[in-house]
């Protein structure tokens, strides 16, 4: 079953390739108003309504600065909306969306490559962030925006009322749990609260996206670094004992550890937290406005994520600005990265009345709870600084995570499976992906 499903997805990333290789062999060829306008930038995120509007702000201050007009267009279904832009040899002049996507959009010919020295402000972005932006040709594909790093939100009003001390490991994290789950940490006389919210769903990567920190925490690598390609790393000890842990203990242990659907939740649908009635969320720091306001920033705290027996390494992730792989723009497009990642850009982007859409600054002359004057962030910019670790971008990793979180989420659910044998599938099936990509050693 897995085997065609991966056949499926790689007839369809080939399709899509050829329309995109394409493009990028034509360059614009719209001849649309806004193409035909040197002074008109046409810049696409991943948005909803809310977060729209900060960039809003963010694209008027670039046009105040320098003239240069933005039409903006926030999308929320950004690859679909994109391949059907890509079948016209029409592609946005500037994206922002996930680094996770870069090896994607590499592949297929979507983006244009960068040079560092040319966004000015380049020397103010650590290392590590240009890091997330090198293909596996060497060259840079995008311009480090916005990074996180996951942390625990814990309700500490339950805790305290519990006597309870914060967790510092996987096991203090799983007594914690079931404390919340059993003890009545609400005060309402029923056993209606659960220890910690879980998108667990297959969907779109979930559990695989969620489940990156305690597999690293594990001692765990999906993927291997060898050479100039990689090989699956899922039938490892590391793998078998963590995996083991979590299924034992998280999704076919004591009731109420976990909420209930969590192997159907997706983060759209994993509200426990915010609703009042599960205890820890280990998730990004995108939360602390909703949950503020949810809950009141006195009944919770942001804490680093426990340790397990290889460390308390956390899943981080962002996005980066990416230039569409057409001819032309060249300057205005530099001028518009130059801005979004300078400190007035970034603290733009940070601040005001709607959501953020930096969350961590790329920008090393910022320190993110100094500009919001919320000490709590200091605790998401070390984790991202210290303790984090992020998908490969060189391969597509869209399919390895999707795979990996399939091969997970059956090996949770069917709690009398046998582990080693899912794992050596989902090896197996990781190899295919590399292969698929001529990535496999």
């Amino acid at each position: 079953m897995r085997d065609r499903r991966r056949s499926h997805r790689l007839a369809a990333a080939l399709a899509v390739s050829g329309l995109l290789f394409g493009t990028a062999a034509c360059g614009s060829g719209s001849g649309s108003a806004r193409a035909g306008d040197p002074n008109t930038l046409e810049v696409w995120t991943r948005s909803d309504p809310e977060s729209a509007q900060t960039y809003q702000r963010v694209f008027a201050a670039f046009t105040k600065k320098t003239g240069i007009k933005i039409d903006y267009q926030p999308v929320m279904n950004f690859d679909q909306q994109l391949q059907s832009r890509a079948s016209t040899k029409d592609l946005p002049d500037v994206m922002i969306n996930d680094t996770a996507l870069m090896g994607s959009y590499q592949a297929q010919g979507l983006l244009k490559p960068i040079t560092p020295d040319s966004i000015a402000g380049h020397d103010e972005i650590t290392a590590k962030s240009w890091s997330s932006t090198v293909g596996r040709d060497g060259r840079h594909y995008g311009i480090p925006y916005s990074r996180q790093a996951m942390t625990l939100f814990l309700r500490k009003d339950w805790r305290e009322k519990l006597g309870l001390p914060q967790p510092k490991t996987w096991q203090d994290t799983l007594a914690l749990a079931k404390a919340f789950a059993t003890r009545d940490p609400d005060g309402d006389g029923k056993r209606n609260t659960y220890g910690m919210v879980v998108p667990g769903s297959a969907q779109n990567g979930y559990v695989a996206w969620w489940g990156s920190s305690y597999l690293w925490q594990g001692g765990v690598q999906i993927l291997q670094k060898e050479g100039m390609g990689y090989r699956p790393a899922m039938d490892s000890a590391a793998a078998l004992r963590t995996v083991t842990w979590m299924k034992k203990n998280l999704f076919c242990g004591d009731s109420g550890v976990i909420q209930p659907s969590a192997l159907t939740s997706v983060t759209a649908n994993t509200t426990n937290f915010q609703d009042g009635n599960a205890g820890m969320y280990l998730t990004g720091p995108y939360n602390i406005s909703t949950f503020d306001e949810a809950l009141g920033k006195d009944k919770y705290e942001v804490l680093p994520a426990p340790a397990g027996p290889a460390g308390n390494a956390v899943l981080a992730d962002g996005e980066n600005v990416y230039f569409g792989a057409k001819t032309g723009k060249a300057k205005q497009e530099q001028a518009l990265a130059a801005f979004l990642v300078s400190p007035e850009g970034q603290t733009l982007a940070m601040t005001g009345d709607h959501q953020p859409v930096v969350r961590i600054p790329v920008n090393s002359t910022l320190d993110a709870a100094k500009v919001r004057d919320d000490p709590r962030w200091s605790v998401v910019q070390k984790a991202y600084e210290t303790a984090s670790v992020q998908f490969p971008n060189a391969p597509d990793f869209a399919p390895i995570k999707q795979d990996t979180a399939d091969a997970l989420n059956a090996i949770f659910t069917y709690c009398g499976s046998d582990v080693r044998s899912g794992l050596k599938e989902l090896n197996d099936t990781l190899a295919g992906d590399l292969k698929d990509q001529d990535l496999l050693k």
